[in-house]
């Protein structure tokens, strides 16, 4: 037998938000990710590594 010892204790359901999905800025409408590297502060052993690595494979 087991005893009721009082109303339980639910989580609250997560909130239905009814705004438009398309009036918020999503991280593909900013240039954040597209190739860019941390500045490197103009350093040019910095800017010739990123030249190499960038190189296509037919230029080598």
């Amino acid at each position: 037998m087991s005893t009721a010892s009082g109303p339980e204790r639910r989580e609250p359901k997560p909130e239905l938000i009814f705004d438009d999905p398309l009036d918020q800025q999503s991280s593909d409408d900013t240039d954040r990710g597209w190739g860019e590297r941390p500045g490197a502060g103009g350093d040019s052993a910095a800017d010739l590594k990123r030249f190499l690595d960038e190189k296509p494979p037919h230029h080598i």
